[in-house]
């Protein structure tokens, strides 16, 4: 067993037989690519990790091979001296949450329910702008009523854009949609229309209660299932 240091987190990884023999075959000057479990980060191993004294225990001279790997270096604190960590942290921390509506009264409602359950809310007039968004920020949620685009759902740019997003960044979105067509916190529907939550316009003042409800009882069953992923690179 092999033990390497990731050279940008530091984090001690245990390399099985196969990149071992993988690294056996490797052509010299050519380097392997492995990833990071800890920080998904990639980094490159090479012929020579074979011909070091101690590699099957991760030792050098005695040492632990991150010995050998330059340290990252010291963290920036400058946002001591700046004092400026509490506002810095406010808007980094918060999750963002993008409401897709025409102007109304239900649109205020979502906004109102979202920023009341901590979400920093963004809007967009058109969905070519929502998509831009979405390119540039990862959303904790999105709200999106049936008639944001001209044609409805099905033929929305932006639904479109959600139903093909890759899961390595769509199981990290609660989408949820509103319209008449929908039964509130139907399962099925929400199945169906590649949603993780439904609400018909009638209900859209429950929101806040909805969201309340729904969104401790998803973490719930998917958070301890989301972060396997994500160590695990998926």
């Amino acid at each position: 067993m092999m033990i390497v240091n990731c050279p940008h987190c530091n984090k001690q990884l245990k390399l099985n037989e196969k990149i071992k023999k993988n690294l056996q075959q490797l052509p010299t000057g050519k380097k392997l690519k492995v990833k990071c479990i800890q920080c998904d980060e990639p980094f490159g191993l090479d012929r020579s990790r074979l011909d070091r004294p101690g590699i099957e225990h991760g030792i050098l001279g005695g040492n632990l091979e991150s010995s050998a790997v330059k340290p990252p270096a010291p963290p920036s604190i400058d946002w001591v001296r700046s004092r400026d960590f509490e506002d810095r942290t406010s808007v980094e921390d918060v999750p963002r949450a993008l409401v897709l509506f025409h102007d109304s009264p239900a649109k205020k409602t979502v906004i109102k329910a979202a920023s009341d359950f901590g979400y920093m809310v963004e809007v967009a007039d058109t969905a070519e702008e929502a998509v831009e968004k979405m390119r540039f920020v990862n959303y904790a949620a999105v709200f999106l009523h049936e008639n944001y685009e001209q044609g409805g759902l099905e033929s929305g740019r932006f639904h479109k854009y959600m139903c093909r997003l890759s899961m390595s960044r769509r199981r990290y979105i609660l989408y949820v949609l509103v319209g008449s067509r929908f039964h509130t916190l139907y399962n099925l529907q929400a199945l169906a229309s590649s949603a993780n939550i439904v609400v018909n316009d009638n209900d859209v003042e429950y929101l806040s209660i909805l969201l309340k409800k729904t969104i401790p009882e998803y973490e719930e069953l998917f958070g301890p299932l989301m972060e396997e992923l994500r160590i695990a690179g998926k």
